[in-house]
């Protein structure tokens, strides 16, 4: 793979000049808490849990048992987070991510203020300290995983006793958001089709994510827009581009390994959730494309045969280099692997839905109770926030409940306090949707339009390279080529 590396060229920071509170378009409302969790959800969550009600009850035994759960957990900001480069220390964010965010909704389901000041604090600490990533490539990988999680924790946060909002939105807004719309407009200088979908995902999920922070309509409608007609291996299309018959939407992923693969459907999923609780449906777009998408994935990871068209990858960076690859049938690296990522796919479109999805069935009972925090490893285990058993398991939809819209969410719980039982009820509430994306979706079966994967982790094995490829560097030693298979990490 190519790679336009920040470790070459020095420190980089990313993002400078843009300020917290960015208006949002007149009209425009918002639902808070309206990421991947409403004020419904806290309250479900809450009443199942005191109860001692089954999932529910199993859920929150697996996150209070998280040693990330721990209400003594300190913070350790850094100025400068690097991922992928020397000096990589991106996995301390990453665990105080994992902390706020756990803190955060042990404060919702139990009223225990001292997870709410520990996550707090957290939040407030990085806020305080985080001007800058960089690192090789890999720092955009960083932007839009951790930036869509530390979003998450702060909008669980919002409206808590000491916490400064608007400084952690200034964080978001110039070192988070700034990374992840510059990716998917440019994508690092290299081809739309260079990288893979979870590349585009993870930048969606934190752009949508950072624009219901900062009620910023433009930017939800940046990420609503690129995920139905993206010029990139991210949008939806794209990122499923062939409909077997019978249903399954064959994945690009699933073609490359099952751990990236994985990535991409957990990162769907939590892209859909958020817009949906903001009233846009895009769980349902195109004919629920997505459900198509993960059922394959589910399939193949479970064990059983899936059909397979053959497509071209196209990859390279424009006047530099560029090659080709065809894959030819679904890889069997990583088949299986286990993340929490299945629980919010599942309860959507069965329980909320009333839809059938066998396999995502399957994978989300294998799973459950979800972890997350690091419960499976520092690599995919800490790509998504997890413990889904207990935030998404919901009692199964039927008649009319079954196939409503989503609409956003009015009403918030009481600054101070944990859940409210005057709480609004989740999407299907009432209040108008944000505004929906404009651009068409793309219409091409195919899923490239012209080539493939910049960028990637770490610079420990430039030794070599061009033995493996005859190239060593280009453009002033920035670029460089990677073989294909060589990963440190899960999330690239």
């Amino acid at each position: 793979m190519l790679k336009i590396a920040g470790a070459a060229a020095g420190a980089v920071t990313i993002g400078a000049g843009l300020t917290a509170g960015t208006a949002s378009a007149a009209g425009a409302t918002f639902a808070h808490p309206g990421m991947l969790h409403t004020q419904a959800d806290f309250d479900r969550m809450a009443a199942k849990v005191k109860a001692g009600t089954g999932l529910w009850k199993a859920g929150y035994d697996k996150l209070a048992g998280n040693p990330r759960s721990s209400s003594t957990w300190k913070p350790n900001p850094l100025a400068t987070v690097i991922r992928g480069a020397d000096g990589d220390n991106v996995t301390t964010l990453a665990f105080d991510i994992a902390a706020a965010y756990q803190n955060a909704l042990r404060w919702k389901v139990t009223g225990d203020t001292a997870h709410a000041d520990a996550a707090r604090d957290i939040l407030n600490a990085w806020s305080a300290k985080m001007t800058t990533l960089d690192g090789s490539a890999d720092r955009f990988i960083a932007a839009g995983i951790h930036g869509y999680q530390f979003a998450n924790a702060a909008e669980i946060m919002r409206g808590y006793d000491g916490f400064d909002l608007a400084r952690f939105k200034k964080m978001m807004l110039n070192v988070f958001y700034s990374a992840s719309s510059s990716f998917l407009a440019k994508h690092n200088g290299a081809y739309d089709s260079n990288y893979w979908s979870s590349w585009d995902l993870l930048s969606v999920a934190c752009v949508l994510a950072v624009g219901i922070l900062c009620d910023d309509k433009a930017k939800v409608d940046e990420a609503v827009t690129y995920f139905k007609s993206g010029k990139g291996m991210g949008s939806v299309k794209h990122a499923i581009p062939f409909i077997h018959p019978g249903g399954l939407g064959q994945m690009v992923e699933v073609g490359r390994d099952q751990g990236h693969a994985l990535l991409s459907v957990g990162l769907m999923g939590t892209i859909c959730e958020m817009a949906w609780n903001q009233g846009i449906d895009l769980y349902g777009y195109d004919d629920n494309r997505v459900l198509k998408g993960v059922e394959y994935a589910a399939k193949w990871n479970l064990g059983h045969d899936v059909p397979f068209t053959s497509w071209t990858w196209n990859y390279g960076a424009p006047g530099v280099w560029s090659g080709s690859q065809t894959l030819t049938a679904a890889s069997e690296a990583s088949r299986g692997q286990v993340r929490p990522i299945w629980e919010s796919l599942y309860n959507h479109y069965v329980n909320r839905r009333g839809l059938d999805a066998p396999y995502v069935s399957a994978m989300a009972a294998k799973v459950r109770p979800e972890g997350g925090g690091g419960d499976y490893g520092t690599g995919g285990g800490l790509d998504h926030l997890g413990f889904g058993t207990l935030t998404f398991t919901r009692p199964k939809a039927t008649g009319a409940s079954a196939t409503a819209s989503p609409t956003v969410a009015t009403s918030a719980s009481a600054p101070g306090g944990a859940s409210s039982s005057s709480a609004s009820a989740s999407a299907g509430g009432s209040a108008s949707s944000v505004g929906t994306a404009t651009a068409s979706p793309a219409s091409s079966a195919s899923p490239l339009g012209g080539t493939s994967d910049l960028a990637d982790t770490g610079s420990s094995d430039i030794a070599g390279w061009s033995a493996a490829t005859g190239i060593t560097a280009l453009a002033g030693g920035l670029l460089l080529l990677r073989r294909r298979g060589q990963t440190r990490r899960n999330t690239q």
